[in-house]
Parts: C-alpha cells; sequence; structure tokens
C-alpha cells in the first residue's frame, strides 16, 4: 500500500487534463464502497446503494461496462461534438446542436440547481470518470472527463429529441455559404440557389416513407383483468441496442426497473414497486417556425415585431473537426430573435425555430417520475411541463390507468396554421402560457378499462372514452389515424380476462390490418382480369395462396412474402417515384393490370433473390447481431435467427422489426423496432413483470451477454424479471463493487 500511495504521488504531481486527481480517485473508491452491483443469469445489472447518488453512480459504471461507446456517443451528440471523431462531414450536425446547446449556459444552470440534483449531476460523472480510471485500454473518442453540468445536455431520454426539428441540410445553407449578409440573398444569387436545393432535398426525404418511430404502450384496468390488477405495456420502437435495461434501488425511497437510455442516470420506460410508465412519440405541437422580417442597418441586423424593430443576436459559435493532420475548426457567427436562432430562409425570408429549452425542470421531471408511488404523484411530476416529445401511458397498484398527452404545449392564437412558418412580425404569433396539464387531452380510468397509444392521435386512446378532437384546438396534436392503432384498438375492446401472457399475446397479435384493402383490391384485380390475360395464369398460384390467407405473420407464411413484396411494388407504382410519398397531387390509384403487374414483380424479385417465388417469410426476415458497432452491419453466411414480426410500417402489425436488404445482402435484417419489451403486473402486496431486451446486454463481441436473449426476441418469449432480492436468488451470475 505504501508503494502505490508513492506512484499515486508521483504520478498526480503535474495533473494532466482528463486524468484523475488523488482526492477525486480517494473519493470515488469511498463513493464504490457504498454500492453494490448484481449481475442476473441475463447480465442485467441491479445496482444497490444507501443513497440514490450511490445508485446513480453505480449505474453509470455498470452502463459503461456494457457500452461506453455507446453512453459517450450520446453525449459527443448532445454537446455537438460529433465532428471532432468524424470529421468535416459532421459539422452542420454539431452546428444545429450548439445553436441550442451552450456549455456556458449549461454550467450556469448546472449552478442553479438545487442541491440534491447537483448530488446526482456529480454522482453521474463520477461513476464514469471511476469507469474510465479503472479501464485505461477503453479510449474516449472525444470525452476524456465528464463534467457534472454535461447531464443536463440530454435531460429526457427519447431516439428523437426536439432540436432534430431544424434540418440540417436547411442549416447549412444558410450557413454554410460565407458570412450571412442580407443583400447577397435576393432571388437567382449563390445563397437562394442553395436554399431551394435544400428545401427541395428535405421535401423528397420526407416524402419518403420510413418506418415509423416511436412505439407501443398499453394499460389494462382491474376490472379487465383476471387478478384484478392493473397491467402495462413497455414497447418502445428503437433502433437496437439503444437503451441498457437495468434496477435502480436506493435506502432513499429509488427502486425503479426498466430501460435507461445509454448515459442517463434515470429509468425512461420501466416500473417501481407500485407504479409503471411507458413513453410513444407524440405528435404534439411542441416547436414552431417564424418568418421574419430582417433589415440591416449601420452593419447589424433587425427584425419586426409589430411596431418595432428589435435588434438580432449575434453569436459566435466554432465547431472543431478532425481532419487528417490534426484537429481544425470553423467559425460561424449565427443570429437569434427572441423566438429562438435563425435556422433558415423560405422565401428570401430568414426562419427562426422555437423549442423547449428547459433543461433543467425536464431533468428534474425525468428523475422525479421514477419516484413516483401512484398516479397523483406521478401528476405532479406531469406538472413541470417538461414532456415535450412524449405521450405516456401509465398503470399502479391503486388500480389506476392513464393516457398522458405531451404536456409542452405553449397556448397558440388558433386563426393560424401552426404547422407551417408563421409571421414573426405578428405579436399574436406569440406564444402563451403553457396548457396547464389537468387541460390537456388525457384520458384517466376511462370506462373503456384500457388505454393505449401507438404514436397515432389521442382521439382513440380509450376507445368511445377517448378525448373528443372538438374539444381541443388543432395545435394539440398533428397526428393522424394508423393502421398499427386500430389494431391496438382491436386487441384491447370487449376483452375482460387479461393477463401477463394475455398483454404480451395482444402485444404480439399477429393480424395485420395494414392489407386489408390492398390485398382484396390485388384478388378483385385477378378476378377481373380476362383469362387471356398473359398474368392470369401465371400468378394463379401465389393467388389463391392470398385468398386464403388470414392476414397473420409468421416463419412460415408464404403470403406473408408475396403481400409486403407486393405492396412494396404497388407503392412504386402508385406513386410514380420509387415509393416516394407527397408534394403535389395525391398520384393516381394503380389500375388492376398494374397491381397485377406489381405481383408479378414481387415474384420476379423473391425469385432472384431466395431462389422461388413462395418464400416462407423466416427465410427472409433475420436477427442477426456480429458486431458492437453503432452502425450493424449484416452477412448472409453468418448465423441469423428468422422473425415472423415484420415492419409495423405498411402492416399495421403491433410487434415491429424494421427489416431491409443492405447492399451485401439478399436477406432483410432487422435494425430497429420492438427493442425493450415488457409487462408489468401491479398487485397491492407485490409487482410482477416479463421481459425481454433485443439480443443481449452486453456490447462485447464473444460475451456471454452479447446475444443470449436473440432467439427469445425473434419469438416474444418474454423472460421473468428478477426484481425482488429474493427472486435473484438461484439467478446471480456475480456481485461485486464497482472498481472490483
Amino acid at each position: 500500500m505504501k508503494k502505490l500511495g508513492l506512484l499515486l504521488a508521483a504520478a498526480f504531481t503535474f495533473h494532466t487534463p482528463g486524468v484523475p486527481t488523488t482526492a477525486e480517485l480517494v473519493r470515488w473508491q469511498a463513493q464504490a464502497q457504498n454500492v453494490t452491483i448484481t449481475r442476473d443469469d441475463w447480465g442485467i445489472p441491479h445496482v444497490r446503494g444507501k443513497t440514490d447518488a450511490d445508485v446513480v453512480f453505480g449505474a453509470m459504471y455498470a452502463q459503461s461496462e456494457d457500452d461506453f461507446n455507446r453512453v459517450e456517443a450520446n453525449f459527443i451528440t448532445s454537446q455537438g461534438r460529433t465532428a471532432e471523431t468524424e470529421g468535416e462531414s459532421a459539422i452542420y450536425r454539431d452546428l444545429q446542436m450548439k445553436l441550442f446547446i451552450d456549455p456556458d449556459s449549461m454550467k450556469k444552470i448546472y449552478g442553479q440547481s438545487p442541491a440534491w440534483l447537483q448530488t446526482l449531476m456529480v454522482a453521474w460523472a463520477d461513476g464514469l470518470n471511476f469507469y474510465l480510471s479503472k479501464h485505461p485500454e477503453v479510449k474516449p473518442r472525444v470525452i476524456m472527463k465528464f463534467e457534472p453540468w454535461m447531464a443536463l445536455t440530454f435531460s429526457e431520454g427519447s431516439i428523437g429529441n426536439d432540436i432534430g426539428v431544424v434540418n440540417v441540410g436547411q442549416l447549412q445553407a444558410f450557413y454554410g455559404n460565407g458570412p450571412v449578409k442580407l443583400a447577397s440573398m435576393g432571388p437567382g444569387t449563390q445563397f437562394d440557389r442553395a436554399a431551394r436545393e435544400a428545401d427541395d432535398a428535405k421535401a423528397t426525404e420526407d416524402a419518403i416513407e420510413k418506418e415509423p418511430g416511436g412505439s407501443n404502450g398499453m394499460a389494462v384496468s382491474p376490472k379487465n383483468t383476471k387478478n384484478g390488477r392493473a397491467l402495462l405495456l413497455i414497447n418502445p420502437h428503437t433502433s437496437f441496442f439503444f437503451r441498457e435495461e437495468l434496477q435502480m434501488t436506493s435506502d432513499e425511497g429509488l427502486d425503479a426497473y426498466g430501460a435507461a437510455t445509454w448515459g442517463q442516470f434515470f429509468i425512461y420506460q420501466g416500473f417501481n414497486r407500485t407504479a409503471g410508465w411507458m413513453h410513444t412519440t407524440s405528435a404534439a405541437d411542441r416547436s414552431d417556425e417564424f418568418l421574419e422580417t430582417v433589415t440591416e442597418k449601420g452593419g447589424k441586423y433587425f427584425y419586426k415585431f409589430g411596431n418595432n424593430e428589435r435588434p438580432l443576436i449575434a453569436k459566435q459559435i466554432t465547431v472543431p473537426y478532425k481532419t487528417d493532420a490534426g484537429m481544425a475548426k470553423k467559425a460561424f457567427t449565427v443570429y437569434y430573435t427572441h423566438f429562438g436562432p435563425i435556422v433558415r430562409s423560405q422565401g428570401g425570408r430568414w426562419v427562426a425555430a422555437r423549442i423547449m429549452q428547459e433543461p433543467l425542470k425536464a431533468l428534474t421531471q425525468s428523475y422525479l417520475r421514477t419516484k413516483a408511488k401512484n398516479l397523483a404523484e406521478y401528476n405532479k411530476t406531469m406538472a413541470l411541463n417538461t414532456n415535450s416529445s412524449n405521450n405516456t401511458l401509465f398503470a399502479d397498484a391503486e388500480g389506476n390507468v392513464a393516457y398522458l398527452h405531451a404536456n409542452f404545449l405553449p397556448q397558440r392564437d388558433t386563426k393560424f396554421d401552426w404547422r407551417q412558418p408563421v409571421d414573426g412580425s405578428d405579436p399574436a404569433t406569440e406564444w402563451g402560457a403553457l396548457l396547464p396539464f389537468d387541460k390537456a387531452p388525457n384520458a384517466i380510468n376511462p370506462n373503456s378499462g384500457w388505454v393505449y397509444n401507438a404514436n397515432d392521435w389521442p382521439w382513440a386512446a380509450a376507445g368511445p372514452d377517448s378525448p373528443k378532437q372538438a374539444n381541443f384546438p388543432a395545435w394539440v396534436d398533428n397526428g393522424s389515424e394508423s393502421a398499427r392503432g386500430r389494431h391496438a384498438v382491436i386487441v384491447l375492446q370487449n376483452k375482460k380476462d387479461f393477463s401477463i401472457q394475455g398483454l404480451r399475446d395482444a402485444a404480439y397479435d399477429s393480424y395485420m390490418p395494414g392489407f386489408d384493402k390492398s390485398v382484396p383490391a390485388l384478388l378483385k384485380a385477378w378476378d377481373d382480369a380476362p383469362a387471356s390475360h398473359p398474368l392470369k395464369a401465371k400468378l394463379a398460384e401465389q393467388i389463391d395462396l392470398l385468398r386464403k390467407w388470414d392476414l397473420r405473420w409468421s416463419v412460415t407464411s408464404v403470403p406473408t412474402s408475396l403481400a409486403i413484396f407486393y405492396t412494396t411494388e404497388a407503392g412504386r407504382i402508385g406513386s410514380g417515384r420509387g415509393g416516394r410519398r407527397g408534394g403535389g397531387a395525391a398520384p393516381a390509384a394503380p389500375t388492376g393490370d398494374q397491381l397485377l403487374q406489381a405481383l408479378d414483380a414481387a415474384c420476379a424479385k423473391l425469385t432472384a433473390d431466395f431462389g422461388k417465388c413462395n418464400t416462407p417469410w423466416g427465410d427472409i426476415n433475420r436477427f442477426q447481431r456480429l458486431n458492437a458497432k453503432i452502425e450493424s452491419e449484416f452477412d448472409d453466411t453468418a448465423p441469423s435467427t428468422p422473425v415472423g414480426f415484420p415492419s409495423a410500417g405498411q402492416t399495421g402489425t403491433l410487434a415491429s422489426f424494421a427489416a431491409r436488404a443492405y447492399p451485401n445482402t439478399k436477406k432483410w435484417y432487422g435494425s430497429s423496432g420492438n427493442s425493450f419489451v415488457a409487462v408489468v403486473e401491479f398487485g397491492k402486496d407485490s409487482v410482477r413483470a416479463r421481459a425481454v431486451t433485443a439480443g443481449g446486454l452486453n456490447s462485447v463481441v464473444g460475451s456471454k451477454h452479447f446475444n443470449d436473449q436473440g432467439a427469445r426476441y425473434s419469438t416474444g418469449d418474454l423472460r421473468e424479471v428478477y426484481y425482488y432480492p429474493s427472486q435473484l436468488k438461484g439467478h446471480t451470475e456475480k456481485t461485486y463493487k464497482p472498481g472490483n
């Protein structure tokens, strides 16, 4: 020990940035003694500590053990530092973040934070830095040392954040052509051409049909369950391996289990002993754009607001980026109105973007809701009004169930169409006070006995007892009905005997309502075609299979393959733009002859890629995990697992597996969709849950837990959750202190 003390003293006589001081090491070692990490036989960490701060410290250490790369990646992104590792191509992605995330502002907010939250943020940084000190072989790409204020840069946990409303291409068109000069922005200028090209690129991107983001959530009240206990389905649809499954338990009342987004110190989707919460991506109108009337006087810019002209605020932002010769920097002068930063131009007018910027409240809400014991306590956290991008499905041991609408809703004048940029010079476009939580389109303990959301509108959230669209202004929600939403209603309505298994079965119900019109249309086209039609006999076998099909997926289903490939081909014919949608007049519906051609093209594609038209769906749709890279890679020659459930996008299936072929593959591999799935039952005496995580918990190739849940994931075979210490008996792999 004496020799170790001398070595430490020598090492830190001259302190190097990023290298811990002796005092820090002593503090970290002491806190580690207050923490116990128990890994169960799936590798899931159950972190226990004396205080909440101890648990946060241990949770960050455990997360780093499992996937430090993703932990760091999230905070590289949140601070706008991606170009420091990826190079020049990421400059404008970083600028997008830096327009809203400023380290000096975050440090100031940290200094103003309540003591209890500062303590948690310190523990957050300490846990990450302690891990790095104990694993010198792990080389951070950018963040050599985590600081407590950094926790505020990523405070709410969803896969997409409000800053994402700013289009990077349009941002580059505005700030990427040299210093912004009003005089050089007229029609026909380089600036104008760049803006129009960026607008066209965004319109094209928006028109491409994408896998719907977000999640499924359901809650069932005791009157509709077999055991008289409330049930909750947690089913986020994200990119795979986006969150860590873990438990966080302290002597101060924290006892949350679920999925935490890598690098965050709160359970984002999960439950405690008496309450559970599930977030789905919301279509609530949480951000707006403002068309500004800008003038230049004496080399300074002003914008009109009412009868006055206000000066634009000019700010210098520097983006470092990696080059082959080392680090370089690109400097920008960016501009702000009181609405927010200027992010693009439209028709020669500058456009300001306004979003929620409440990192302290958002982090407070994200953490405190994990300790809420019931709906009343949960609603108190909702009153912070910073749950901007998510709807919530909730259930508790008291028997409450609820759909809670995203609650950052600035009140707005209904004479404007807030889906489009509004005139920022008109004071009537100023945001009003936030809509009170109890005035939002929530559905609390409805008579139907159930609530759901599948990223669609709230007007069907509780069946006939849903909020009524006519009672709310248009800006409350921009969503629509979806096939997935219709499917949720089908599996929830008129059922009174739900159990954990029953809700699991509903979540994996194989019906695909997305085909309830397209397949009959194809059958009619074949029936109407004359016997002499060249495709009549050629497609007879496939038509017969589709005619007998019950619109349900399975790994052995040939009609599933035919319908998915056919619908893809029909979409190309119908849009006339290679499957893109939107913009201009609606495309004409395909003719019967075109539908037959689409099925023929689908058969040709299936035969070319898989050797025969009648290919079972499981031969195509595969789960595979080969490495720990954030962007997954796939190989047809390597082992993979068949998956029955397809993408939710065109099919309306609830369980979603967004798969496609890659440049070097014929088989389709999933990279997003169902990621963490859990069904939770709340009783006054206990909580029970079953869950599964895509692939496995640990990112280390060769680890026992790299892909040990792959087979379970592919079939929806949920495993028992070990929530209580008694459940861990016989299921414990190891117990240790951080650092040991």
